[in-house]
C-alpha cells in the first residue's frame, strides 16, 4: 500500500479516537452537553477526509491546534484529568501529524 492510503486510513482512525477521547471528558467530571459540543465541529472535515481532498487536510491541520491546546492546558492545569488529558493531546497530535503525513505523500494539484 502506499503512504498516501496509509496515511488517509490512519488519519480516520486517529480522527474516530480523538472524538472518543473527547467524549470521554465525562469520566473526569465534564459535563456531557460540553463534550458532545466539543465533539461536535469535528464532524466537519469528516467526508474530506474520507475522500482524501488535499484542502480539506489543509484547513483541518488548523482545526485541530484548539483541541491541542485544550488538551495541553487541562494536562498541565487540572490534577484530576490528567490521564485523559495526555490520551486526548497524543492522540490529537497524531491526527495532526497523519494529515501533515498525507499532504506531503498525495501529489499537488497543477495549475
Amino acid at each position: 500500500m502506499s503512504v498516501e492510503r496509509n496515511s488517509r486510513l490512519l488519519t480516520i482512525w486517529l480522527w474516530s479516537a480523538v472524538n472518543l477521547s473527547l467524549l470521554a471528558w465525562i469520566t473526569v467530571g465534564y459535563p456531557w452537553p460540553f463534550c458532545v459540543l466539543a465533539a461536535l465541529p469535528l464532524l466537519a472535515p469528516l467526508h474530506g477526509l474520507v475522500q482524501g481532498r488535499r484542502y480539506t487536510y489543509t484547513w483541518a491541520t488548523l482545526f485541530a491546534i484548539p483541541y491541542l491546546m485544550f488538551a495541553l492546558t487541562e494536562l498541565l492545569v487540572n490534577p484530576a484529568a490528567r490521564w485523559v488529558a495526555s490520551v486526548s493531546l497524543l492522540l490529537v497530535f497524531g491526527w495532526f501529524c497523519t494529515m501533515i503525513l498525507f499532504l506531503r505523500a498525495s501529489p499537488a494539484p497543477r495549475e
